[in-house]
């Protein structure tokens, strides 16, 4: 087996992964961000703001190499820093409530 092929399984197994978290981050972004604006409380704006960025960042290194053929060690730097500041805006939330 070649290691093209044994990479394969991987790649969709990691397109899948990627795709759901897209989904499951972006619903929960979605329910903060509805919360906010119903109750118009700013922790509530910045947690839907933490969560957006905590999933581009999850999705950001893969789309980054596959579309605009970045480096990956680049795109994952970015990602982490995405998600980085992600989890700094939510725990600021946390913070100011």
């Amino acid at each position: 087996m070649s290691f093209y092929a044994a990479a394969m399984p991987t790649a969709l197994a990691l397109a899948v992964v990627k795709t759901l978290v897209l989904i499951v981050g972006g619903v929960i972004t979605f329910f903060a961000y509805k919360a906010y604006r119903r109750t118009r409380q700013q922790a509530l704006g910045y947690l839907a703001f933490g969560f957006g960025l905590v999933t581009l960042g999850f999705v950001l290194a893969g789309m980054l190499y596959e579309l605009l053929s970045v480096p990956l060690a680049t795109g994952i730097l970015l990602e982490s820093l995405l998600v980085l500041a992600g989890f700094v805006v939510i725990a600021y939330s946390l913070y100011v409530t």
